[in-house]
């Protein structure tokens, strides 16, 4: 069953569906769980304090509202290019090419952006190895994992994601025995910090908006799930089943994490910037909690850099399919990997690993100003697709066959339009977030406006 006839798609068969279930459902669980939970809460308690859970909270709807809207559009229509295709059949080929490539240009930098980041620490871990040369690893590596076939690729994230699991988990569990006084040695700072030094929310609403403008970009990776159903057996199913994760796993993982953190530490303990967890291990009087930490935001940097390559081949096979992309990209080896894909997708990241030799310092920076605001984009387009084909498939009456269904439609869902609103709202007023949004919204309109013109020129073809 489809919310519409899928008239521009057909890459589906023609793609191995050797994903088991179980790594699937891992995957929704870790897809989030990366350098935002790790490092970046640390900086968002920094501007906030304590009540950068409520930002959490908050940025947590807005994910388990898009996540559920794209999973009602995926059970209905598994594709390798997921909301793109969704896009087009929502809003037409315009909408879809847009969304198609400005999300392949961003996951290109971010695949970079993780190998640099790894490497970097990797590199001040261990002397020895000069940046270049890990960041020239990781690549190597993963491009060969990804090369091997979506099997590989998914044993690969499930143990990632079970590594970055247990780490939140055992994090947790040392936090609240720390705070019930049970770590022998340690005495229980209470739950004082929460509004000591100017009370649980020490810079007011302003505080709670920039922390929300942080970590809103920490729940980016989550939507690798609807890519990867393609590849997965019984998708409809097991899609519902790792959409169903994201409720417990944002409250546990997340706002529990966080709370944590304020609990033990001061919010303005300079040290929360760069390393939350290290300096909360630090206080449970852990052994090794640098080190440790480093090797788990290595592994997370990976699991990162794995995803979004496989992301990335897979959308530019499916703009391939459609016509968006040269056809050599939607050429399937005996293996049923997109191998041109993949190369296409990965030579970024190996440009970068030459810039990495001549210039370590400047590449991640530069790397994170390209990705900027796209995530935003790209739940606008998930959310507007969702609508329209939700009420086309009422027209059509077929609504009471869709697999999964958006809780409360239409009324949650424009709610979660005007989530998203309130936070480009909020981005005009800093200057950085305003900078980064205009970036993307230019690049968005730069692609929109090349797509039309393909178009243009692929109709009289067509005729």
């Amino acid at each position: 069953m489809t919310l519409t006839t899928p008239t521009t798609t057909t890459d589906t068969p023609s793609l191995r569906q050797s994903m088991k279930p179980r790594q699937l459902v891992m995957i929704s669980l870790g897809g989030a769980i990366g350098t935002g939970l790790f490092v970046g809460s640390g900086a968002a308690v920094g501007v906030a304090g304590p009540a950068i859970a409520i930002s959490f909270l908050l940025a947590g709807l807005i994910v388990v509202l898009v996540m559920r809207m794209m999973g009602e559009l995926v059970a209905a229509n598994p594709s390798s290019g997921a909301f793109s295709v969704h896009a087009e059949n929502a809003m037409g080929p315009v909408a879809g090419r847009t969304i198609g490539w400005l999300y392949w240009v961003q996951v290109v930098a971010v695949v970079a952006a993780e190998a640099t980041a790894a490497a970097a620490i990797t590199s001040s871990a261990v002397p020895w190895i000069p940046q270049w040369a890990a960041a020239l690893a990781f690549m190597t590596l993963f491009t060969v994992v990804n090369l091997a076939g979506v099997a590989k690729f998914g044993a690969f994230e499930y143990w990632f994601a079970a590594v970055k699991i247990a780490a939140v988990v055992a994090f947790l569990g040392i936090g609240l025995a720390l705070l019930m006084g049970w770590l022998p040695g340690v005495q229980s700072p209470g739950f004082e910090n929460l509004t000591m030094h100017g009370g649980f929310a020490p810079a007011g609403i302003t505080g709670i908006a920039a922390g929300l403008l942080i970590v809103i970009f920490a729940f980016g990776g989550t939507e690798v799930v609807a890519i990867a159903a393609a590849e997965t057996t019984d998708p409809e199913r097991n899609v519902a089943r790792a959409v169903r994760t994201i409720v417990w796993r944002i409250l546990v993982f997340y706002v529990g994490a966080v709370m944590i953190i304020v609990s033990i530490v001061p919010w303005e303990t300079p040290a929360l910037a760069t390393g939350p967890f290290v300096e909360v291990l630090s206080v449970a009087r852990i052994p090794g909690a640098a080190a440790l930490m480093g090797l788990v935001i290595v592994i997370a940097l990976l699991s990162s850099l794995n995803a979004m390559l496989f992301s990335a081949s897979r959308m530019i096979f499916s703009l391939s399919e459609r016509g968006a992309a040269p056809k050599m990209f939607s050429v399937l080896g005996r293996d049923s990997v997109p191998r041109n894909a993949v190369l296409a997708s990965v030579a970024f990241g190996f440009i970068t690993v030459l810039i990495n030799f001549v210039a370590p310092d400047k590449v991640l920076p530069i790397l994170l100003n390209v990705v900027g605001s796209t995530i935003l984009v790209l739940w606008f387009f998930v959310a507007i697709s969702q609508i329209r084909l939700r009420f086309r498939a009422r027209r059509n009456g077929t609504e009471d066959q869709l697999p999964l269904k958006m809780w409360c439609f239409p009324y949650l869902s424009y709610l979660a339009v005007a989530l998203l609103s309130g936070i480009v709202v909020l981005a005009m007023f800093d200057t950085a977030a305003r900078n980064q949004l205009l970036a993307t919204v230019g690049l968005t309109a730069a692609i929109a406006g090349l797509s039309w013109l393909a178009l243009r020129r692929q109709q009289p073809l067509s005729r």
